[in-house]
């Protein structure tokens, strides 16, 4: 189990983020270096943040898991955000950046209202508070297994220490941390990767064994709608989902303006989803590696029972050696820090920007920031005790709540760039519409199993684009019957 020497990896961990946030609590002079870092941050450690941000302990220990159950079919989901880089760097970021925005919604009121503004950022924050709770969730479950702590106690100090080092440090702090926890993250991917082969009898040996157990799969050119492990599902129709992510997510908008221009902007973007791909393969490999360790080769027993979840922690506590299970355990509370801060920072700017009255002072401005951070990290909290309620898993609630929220915000940013004339009231119409046009094609994890059935069952990258089409075709036909408001500008 754990020794004092793996304790003192993780409690060396947090000293040194806390640190950091102290250190860059000293640097804020307004604002925007609280928040867009003064607009002059490396596009390379922009890109680093970037990643950090998508990805989280469900990467560390849900990768693993779907190819040591299956394969490694859903690294096809790299194509389409290698599409999605092109279609935001050409069509989003240089819109963002030259409106002159501090929030990607602020732009909505300058083409629509402020009413679609406060909708498009009010659907944005319900999609990140789910996110937020289940953050918190799952490294909390983590701590538990530890430290036998309750899991109040766990949520508590895990909010509270991502709460105290946001609100110090802001944006500059959260990228260097992001940076240093992506290190931790990879490195302890990568490591797993090693003792796991080295167990087998090398690298070559495993990863052909892995090979022979169709673990190594990656490519599926079949057409079946219903499943998320086809090229044409998770390379094409996931385009949607990643579009609507890289280009209406205040988290990844609020990092292409802290760069100095569109083209370290596009930068940053393009480093992330190559970061990505690197990081799908180590995980993914790290899966077929466990279950040759285990199955194939039977280096060591696993406790009957087992879930395919719990097989790389099983893994961590109980084969690696000393030091490096605490280096592990840090890099899974490193991935979740790292997405977590992200999302307090962008709820914090968006309350402030998109939802509050202008103050003036940047003194009080950044007061204001740093007391939402807090707010939004209470609020998280108590998410995540919603994310215990319920069988289904928490991922399976993830994509069915990013699917209802992402969509109807592309559709309502595609009109904001291409069909400005659009009545302020259609797009809300449509964005309502939208959302429950997703019912017959998918279930509703928070209703009790067996509750609802859907007409026709879809993969989950459908879920986005069958919203994002419902809401611009009922924006369209509702601008046909609405009438022309008095004022089309900053109505609110």
């Amino acid at each position: 189990m754990f020794s004092i020497i793996d304790w003192l990896v993780i409690v060396l961990y947090f000293v040194i983020v806390a640190l950091i946030g102290l250190f860059f609590s000293r640097r804020n002079v307004d604002f925007k270096d609280f928040m867009f870092g003064g607009g002059n941050m490396p596009w390379l450690a922009v890109g680093i943040s970037l990643i950090a941000t998508s990805v989280s302990a469900n990467t560390f220990l849900g990768n693993p898991a779907d190819s040591y159950a299956k394969d490694m079919r859903l690294l096809m989901l790299n194509f389409g955000s290698l599409i999605a880089i092109v279609i935001v760097g050409t069509v989003f970021i240089p819109r963002f950046r030259k409106s002159g925005i501090r929030s990607a919604y602020e732009l909505l009121e300058q083409r629509f209202s402020r009413r679609v503004r406060r909708l498009a950022a009010g659907l944005y924050s319900c999609h990140l508070l789910l996110r937020m709770g289940m953050l918190i969730y799952g490294p909390s479950l983590v701590l538990m297994k530890i430290t036998g702590a309750p899991f109040w106690a766990s949520a508590l100090a895990m909010t509270a220490f991502a709460m105290m080092y946001t609100s110090l440090g802001g944006i500059k702090a959260v990228t260097t941390t992001d940076i240093i926890q992506f290190c931790i993250f990879f490195g302890g991917g990568l490591l797993s990767i090693y003792y796991c082969a080295h167990g087998v009898g090398g690298f070559v040996k495993t990863w052909e064994l892995a090979s022979a157990a169709g673990k190594t799969r990656w490519f599926d050119f079949s057409f079946d709608p219903a499943s998320d492990r086809t090229f044409f599902t998770a390379s094409i129709v996931y385009v949607v989902f990643e579009v609507a992510i890289r280009g209406c997510d205040q988290q990844f908008v609020q990092r292409y303006l802290s760069t100095r221009s569109v083209r370290t902007a596009n930068y940053s973007s393009l480093s992330s989803s190559l970061l990505g791909i690197c990081v799908g393969l180590v995980f993914f490999t790290l899966g077929a590696f466990l279950y040759v360790y285990f199955q194939v080769a039977k280096v060591a027993p696993l406790p009957e029972g087992i879930l395919v979840n719990q097989v790389l922690p099983h893994f961590i506590v109980n084969v690696l050696p000393t030091g490096v299970k605490g280096l592990l355990v840090a890099a899974i509370l490193a991935a979740d820090m790292g997405a977590l801060s992200s999302v307090l920072t962008a709820l914090s700017n968006t309350t402030v920007v998109d939802f509050l009255p202008p103050r003036e002072g940047a003194t009080q401005t950044i007061h204001n920031a740093r007391k939402w951070v807090v707010v939004w990290g209470l609020l998280g909290l108590l998410a995540s005790f919603v994310c215990k309620i319920g069988d289904v898993s928490i991922l399976t609630k993830a994509l069915f709540f990013t699917s209802l929220f992402t969509g109807p915000l592309l559709g309502i940013f595609i009109q904001a760039f291409f069909l400005p004339r659009t009545k302020p009231a259609a797009v809300i119409v449509g964005a309502c519409l939208g959302m429950l046009t997703l019912l017959p094609f998918t279930t509703v994890p928070i209703l009790p199993q067996g509750m609802w059935k859907p007409l026709i069952a879809l993969a989950w990258p459908w879920n986005p684009l069958i919203t994002v089409t419902a809401s611009l075709l009922w924006s369209q036909l509702a601008n046909r019957f609405l009438p022309v408001p008095k004022a089309t500008q900053g109505v609110g």
